[in-house]
């Protein structure tokens, strides 16, 4: 067996966060296995593409060499269909999913989706391939997020986090929904919800909720990824506002620090969420078509869980060792690449 294997550099708005494959290249790593992005490199024998490249001549010419093709996907671009998000955006999104789908259709010997949620959705728009495929969850280093060590929850309000990369773009209801549910959680219940977003947000965006509901946000920003376990730690309860996700980091990096998850049940939400590690709620109404969510249970929700802390928060972290640890992960990708 080769101890050498490709992946290629993530391409903007094709493929994963930055922090999986630099993940997935440590654990790679510490089993004596060398990764290149050069698909010539003598000795190679597999090639990850993460989500997709534009360059589609380097992916045949790799199967040329009889590298083994290995295409991890996770959902697709569908907002830009449903609001309006600039032309730029729209065509951008159009091509990345033509690339996408051609690589699967096409070039891939076998296919990693992110969850059940992603290979259900690409076999509903574009049929099942010939080419096999295994749901291969994200994961998480367990010793690195784990209920233990900086961040300490304050005693005097409830903390209700949000964590996304970018809450602009297209991205904006998720944020809404978040505004709109710490507000409401505020009516409910005894003690002040205070809302922590993390995360790209644009600044018009930002001062609209400081003007509408002030001193409700805490805005922190893009913080190193070496501080989300801590901040993770920091919280009573994280929402999770991607719609349609195929398997979002900030989802399974709270659970790992013993942080339930409130979510609506879309996506692959409701399939990460087992356990009573959160609740997942019915959206309400079409989110496909992005029609506006029921939010009452969504705040029910969310208010048994900060109510009930002692009995999530344990469920939490053991859904996160059941079922995203890192070591877990990478062996799985090992399997595809090279079983």
């Amino acid at each position: 067996m080769s101890d050498v294997i490709c992946i290629l550099p993530r391409v903007e708005g094709l493929g994963g966060p930055a922090s999986f494959r630099a993940r997935l290249v440590a654990g790679f790593q510490a089993r004596g296995i060398r990764v290149t992005q050069d698909v010539d490199e003598p000795g190679c024998a597999a090639l990850l593409v993460i989500g997709g490249i534009s360059r589609l001549d380097i992916l045949v010419r790799a199967r040329r060499r009889g590298l083994r093709l290995v295409q991890r996907l996770n959902g697709m671009n569908w907002i830009h269909r449903r609001r309006f998000t600039g032309l730029r955006h729209f065509w951008r999104s159009e091509w990345n999913n033509l690339i996408l789908a051609a690589i699967r259709r096409s070039l891939a010997d076998r296919i990693v989706y992110q969850s059940q949620f992603a290979r259900t959705w690409w076999q509903t728009v574009h049929h099942a391939v010939q080419a096999p495929s295994v749901v291969i969850y994200n994961g998480v280093d367990l010793q690195q997020f784990t209920p233990f060590g900086p961040g300490d929850r304050p005693q005097d309000h409830y903390r209700l986090l949000l964590v996304e990369g970018r809450l602009g773009g297209g991205n904006e209801q998720g944020l809404e929904n978040a505004v709109q549910l710490a507000a409401r959680l505020n009516q409910m219940l005894d003690r002040r919800v205070e809302l922590v977003v993390v995360g790209d947000v644009p600044a018009k965006l930002s001062a609209h909720y400081d003007y509408q509901y002030p001193g409700l946000v805490s805005w922190q920003g893009v913080i190193p990824r070496d501080q989300i376990a801590a901040i993770d730690r920091s919280a009573h309860l994280l929402f999770s506002a991607d719609l349609n996700a195929a398997c979002p980091n900030s989802v399974i990096e709270a659970l790992a620090c013993g942080l339930p998850v409130v979510a609506y049940a879309t996506g692959s939400l409701p399939e990460l969420i087992e356990g009573d590690a959160g609740l997942t709620v019915p959206w309400g109404s079409n989110f496909w078509r992005l029609e506006p969510p029921s939010l009452p249970p969504l705040a029910d929700a969310a208010a048994r869980i900060l109510r009930e802390q002692a009995y999530f928060r344990p469920r939490a972290r053991a859904r996160a060792e059941a079922a995203f640890g890192l070591d877990c992960m990478v062996n799985r990708y090992l399997e595809a690449l090279l079983g």
